[in-house]
């Protein structure tokens, strides 16, 4: 036998990697260094989508392909987008609300008459989805199938209601259900002709609500006199002091 002695194998360390247990994706952060909050996340994901659905419509390739440019996981866009564009049109039609009424906040309202407060609501609704004309054509027409009436209802209540609380209305009877269906027969119309406008000025636009307020007006002129009518025949005098 050989004295030589035998070498021992020194045992190798673990590795980091084999050792340490897999780490889930961290939260997705700003420039800032912040975390995104969920709307955040919806946010940057609607606003990577716009440009792709001008071409392509709300469809599930645009949604996954704007997950993909804005850093958001597919596992989070799934949970952010649960009905996957129906969803991404939701939030989209929420962001111009909230934009809309950003901007109405700024504005000197009480200054104004009534119609010049609706008109200044359409168009600030109008102003939010400018810059993604098309893409907000596209979302519209989506919500005008049969299968997403219920959703284009819900919305189009959403925004006129902000509308309407915007510019100052506090009714809490019967008329508050009358000021937002009509109300959304004008801001409906309004933005079917303004995507159709191709003006620089939008004067064609400008001149089509105009035309929808003054219709309005002369309806809210009858209801009064009708009313004032009514109110002198006995027959009619209590119910109308309980409208």
């Amino acid at each position: 036998m050989s004295d030589t002695p035998k070498k021992t194998t020194r045992p190798r360390k673990a590795t980091a990697k084999a050792d340490a247990p897999e780490e889930k994706a961290a939260p997705k952060e700003t420039p800032e260094g912040e975390k995104r909050d969920d709307k955040a996340l919806r946010e940057a994901v609607l606003l990577a989508a716009l440009p792709h659905a001008a071409f392509d419509g709300f469809i599930d390739s645009v949604l996954e392909k704007a997950g993909k440019e804005s850093g958001v996981s597919k596992q989070e866009v799934a949970r952010l987008f649960k009905d996957g564009p129906a969803s991404l049109v939701e939030f989209y039609s929420v962001w111009a609300d909230d934009q809309m009424e950003a901007k109405l906040a700024a504005m000197d309202l009480k200054a104004m008459k009534i119609r010049m407060r609706i008109a200044a609501a359409v168009w600030a609704r109008l102003d939010a989805l400018k810059p993604h004309k098309e893409a907000a054509r596209r979302a519209a027409a989506m919500l005008s199938l049969p299968m997403n009436a219920a959703l284009g209802a819900k919305l189009m209540y959403r925004t006129v209601d902000a509308m309407w609380r915007a510019v100052g209305d506090t009714s809490t009877d019967f008329n508050f259900y009358t000021k937002r269906g009509i109300l959304a027969g004008v801001y409906g119309a309004t933005a079917m002709r303004w995507f159709t406008d191709d003006s620089e000025d939008q004067k064609p636009t400008e001149d089509f609500l105009a035309a929808r307020i003054d219709n309005v007006m002369q309806f809210e002129k009858f209801k009064a006199k009708a009313a004032e009518t009514l109110s002198n025949f006995p027959v009619f005098a209590d119910w109308m002091k309980s409208k």
